[in-house]
């Protein structure tokens, strides 16, 4: 098993997002999307991106988001996220565990996680704000294409 961008590296990056937003649930799309600005959070004037900028990133939202149903999967089965029907669909929160198991996890790259994540959801705090940060990831990478001339036959 490759565990880069697989559903276990994927769902500790969702957990430390939902734990940071805990008690506060989340949708696919914002969890998409902060994802992303946890990653390459340089290009969105956070800290340092901890991901290398590569031209063709904004296409990772597509298979991003494959990854991460499969990801919350695992999380729920562990009984360290669940589901809440909410008036606006289906939302994703971490249980009580999941900012404990959080917590336990030693790794420099979730401490660099955790920094991040925190930034992230207090930066884009607003439910509506999941898609103005895709649009503004399309518009990112779309412009690098531009300059770069990739997106030129």
């Amino acid at each position: 098993m490759n565990p880069l961008n697989s559903p276990l590296e994927v769902g500790v990056r969702a957990l430390v997002l939902l734990a940071e937003s805990h008690p506060e649930p989340m949708d696919m799309a914002r969890l998409v999307a902060l994802d992303h600005v946890v990653l390459h959070s340089g290009e969105f004037d956070g800290p340092p991106s901890l991901h290398p900028t590569l031209p063709a990133r904004g296409g990772e939202l597509g298979m991003k988001r494959a990854v991460l149903e499969e990801a919350l999967l695992v999380l729920i089965r562990a009984d360290l996220a669940g589901i809440v029907d909410d008036s606006e669909g289906l939302m994703y929160r971490a249980t009580d565990r999941g900012p404990v198991f959080v917590d336990v996890l030693e790794a420099s790259y979730v401490e660099s996680l955790r920094e991040r994540a925190e930034w992230a959801v207090h930066r884009f705090a607003a439910r509506s704000d999941a898609r103005a940060v895709t649009q503004e990831i399309i518009e990112r990478a779309s412009a690098e294409l531009t300059r770069s001339g990739a997106g030129h036959e």
